[in-house]
């Protein structure tokens, strides 16, 4: 593999692993600090991609944004009511939205499963006009969705240290010592599935709009993908602050999208790469867990060859 190959592999890898990065930053969200496993996520995502391509289509591709964003809270809040005001359990709630989703996207694509993007404006497209004159315009792509993951992460550095981002971090901790200062954990919950989601309908949207098509199955698989760059980025920035922790998120996208394009590289089938998500995901869970079992396991072995020693 020449170095031509190796960083046009990286590139792509890191474009692809910034438009993941906004998803994963929604699971950081809405998994680690609300401690809700939200499994709507494919299916929320989906409906970002489809709400930007059909604005797109209209002929307003920075609306689109936007647009996708509303969509997304929308998706949150119905999940969220699902929980806190019907007393259904939050992964029931989320696959119930999830599967919901998927007629709701059907209906707005106008019950076509695919949407060409190829011959309209989108933001990226734009962002290349603008920039083709100048050093940067071979990386216009790169720099919309490096501006867009910037953003997300700003946001929520900010956001988790004011009063109401706090809340939200201490309801996913123990909501039970919320409610008795107070503080209704079903408003808090709401808020961050509704701003969770939205950061994955973006980066559906922009997922989109990067490869100029939109397809009813785009989402599918996202949520193990999110969940396994989150895991990854964990193992780096662990017990660090939330602006260190958001920037892991992304570190953790993109190292997974390497795996990924390595894996290809390696002429491994397309459809064993579902595979390696579950095993990525797996080794990222299980990994702290063996490493304690093994140290445990040389202490308890020492241990008995001192005892050992001390009886001959």
């Amino acid at each position: 593999m020449s170095l031509t190959d190796i960083l046009s592999m990286s590139q792509t890898s890191l474009e692809l692993g910034l438009v993941a990065s906004l998803t994963v930053l929604a699971l950081f969200l809405s998994y680690s600090m609300l401690n809700v496993c939200d499994l709507s996520t494919d299916g929320c995502y989906t409906l970002g991609a489809v709400v930007g391509a059909v604005v797109a289509l209209s002929g307003h591709p920075w609306l689109s944004i936007p647009a996708a964003m509303g969509a997304g809270m929308l998706s949150g809040l119905v999940t969220a009511v699902l929980q806190t005001r019907m007393g259904v359990q939050s992964l029931l709630a989320g696959i119930v939205v999830n599967t919901g989703l998927y007629s709701v996207n059907m209906a707005i694509s106008g019950n076509k499963a695919q949407l060409n993007l190829n011959k309209i404006p989108t933001v990226f497209s734009m962002a290349k006009d603008l920039l083709k004159d100048t050093p940067l315009g071979a990386y216009s792509k790169l720099l919309v969705l490096a501006l867009a993951a910037l953003l997300v992460i700003l946001f929520l550095s900010f956001f988790l240290k004011t009063r109401l981002g706090l809340a939200i971090h201490a309801t996913g901790s123990n909501a039970d010592m919320v409610r008795s200062s107070s503080i209704n954990p079903a408003f808090t919950t709401t808020v961050g599935l509704c701003i969770s989601n939205s950061f994955t309908a973006l980066s559906g949207c922009l997922m989109a709009q990067q490869q100029k098509s939109f397809d009813i199955n785009i989402g599918s698989g996202m949520l193990t993908v999110a969940l396994a760059s989150l895991l990854i980025g964990g193992i780096f920035t662990a017990r660090r602050s939330i602006p260190v922790r958001a920037l892991g998120c992304v570190l953790g996208a993109f190292i997974f999208r390497m795996v990924y394009a390595i894996a290809l590289r390696m002429n491994m089938p397309a459809f064993m790469l579902k595979a390696v998500s579950s095993a990525i995901v797996v080794l990222a869970i299980s990994g702290p867990y063996l490493v304690a079992q093994g140290k445990l396991l040389r202490r308890r072995m020492a241990a008995r060859r001192e005892r050992g020693r001390f009886h001959a």
